[in-house]
């Protein structure tokens, strides 16, 4: 039986395959984008905030990257609304950095130093769009907010519907050709490395089992999240993914305008997230060494509620709406995985990406993409690659 050929698969369609099978046949591919839609897949539990400049992450090669994937996003959105009739989801908003206890007020300042020395070395954002502002003035901001001991606002900060948004994509994807299979990939078709002549030839993959058919490609691209280790298993490769597990409450605040509220983040490691339809986000946990368990906890949803209310105490009657849990793929580094595997041809790997996949995926996808078609990378991507982990390679 002849197997079914393309020029591209895909495996995985959260936010990074997405927009990798997105800019794949921008550019032409015949692909093919394979989901098996995990429970947990965190692209559809993340809360979407945009805002690198605000973050006090002390990686220089995530923050420069993370610089250059959100200010990507104008040019996609715009793409996306000429390209299909659906929300992307995406929005302009602020955000507010925040100390409301004396506890949280050496991390604040730490913090405010980060940011503002690398606002100072870049020249940017400037002074009126990042700076300190006022307790009132929080306050005057999101409302619900306690009294604060020191904030910093980001007024150009924007925020993503990661579900909204990977719908977008594959609408627009599948207008220009791509081809969607909802099921999961059984195995990666490997050819073993054989003598040329005098050289050595390389392993490589040329397709994918699925459903019991065989599917050949000229490129493979695993971006399956918290589950990609399993494809590392198979081309004996140790990829250091697990699963991170957040859960997230998703609040209702009746007859409340929200949609000018921005965005907070509390420097016990939690966030807040507004939406125009009265809805808040609030979250995360961060739950290492839990497998693949996509499911609310108890002691989750109090450590969430009683962070969002000793934030912001005036939302102790907002209604209850939905809890969402995602399974992070997190790295031991903390930092993603993206370019070829070594030593094995046509195949890449654009996973890991933690906690901000929805600011780093979209651009991740389009670099891919563009590394697959031989184009030069706008963007330095070495401090990714998986060889980094030379131990385990």
């Amino acid at each position: 039986m002849t197997a079914t050929t393309v020029d591209s698969i895909v495996i995985g369609g959260g936010i990074v395959g997405a927009a990798t099978a997105y800019h794949l046949v921008r550019q032409g591919a015949k692909t093919l984008l394979i989901d098996r839609h995990d429970p947990g897949r965190a692209t559809d539990a993340g809360a979407g905030i945009l805002a690198p400049e605000a973050s006090d992450t002390k990686s220089e090669a995530w923050f420069d990257f993370a610089v250059e994937a959100v200010s990507y996003y104008p040019t996609l959105i715009e793409q996306l609304q000429n390209e299909q009739e659906g929300d992307t989801g995406y929005a302009g908003c602020g955000r507010l950095t925040i100390a409301v206890s004396k506890d949280e007020l050496e991390r604040f300042e730490a913090a405010r130093r980060l940011i503002f020395a690398r606002q100072k070395r870049r020249g940017l954002p400037k002074s009126d769009d990042l700076h300190d502002i006022a307790s009132a003035e929080a306050q005057r901001l999101f409302p619900p907010l306690a009294p604060v001991l020191g904030a910093i606002y980001y007024r150009r900060a924007a925020r993503v519907d990661g579900r909204l948004l990977a719908q977008a994509l594959r609408r627009a994807a599948e207008r220009q050709g791509l081809n969607i299979k909802n099921a999961g990939v059984e195995q990666l078709i490997v050819q073993p490395a054989r003598l040329e002549g005098l050289g050595l030839k390389k392993r490589a993959v040329t397709g994918v089992v699925v459903d019991g058919e065989a599917v050949e490609a000229g490129n493979i691209v695993i971006a399956g999240g918290a589950w990609s280790h399993t494809f590392g298993e198979q081309l004996g490769l140790a990829l250091p993914v697990e699963p991170q597990r957040g859960q997230i409450i998703h609040l209702h605040l009746p007859d409340t305008d929200t949609s000018d509220w921005p965005l907070i983040s509390a420097l016990h490691g939690h966030y807040m997230v507004p939406w125009p339809d009265q809805r808040l986000v609030v979250g995360a946990t961060r739950e290492d060494d839990t497998g693949f368990q996509p499911y609310p906890t108890a002691a989750g949803i109090q450590e969430v509620l009683s962070e969002a209310l000793r934030v912001a105490p005036g939302l102790a009657q907002a209604r209850l709406q939905e809890i969402r849990v995602g399974l992070r793929p997190q790295t031991v580094d903390r930092l993603p995985i993206l370019g070829p595997v070594p030593n094995i041809d046509r195949i890449y790997l654009a996973t890991g990406h933690g906690p901000t996949g929805l600011q780093l995926g979209p651009y991740s996808g389009k670099l891919i993409a563009d590394l697959i078609s031989g184009q030069v990378l706008e963007t330095d991507i070495s401090s990714f690659e998986v060889t980094r982990f030379r131990s385990l390679v």
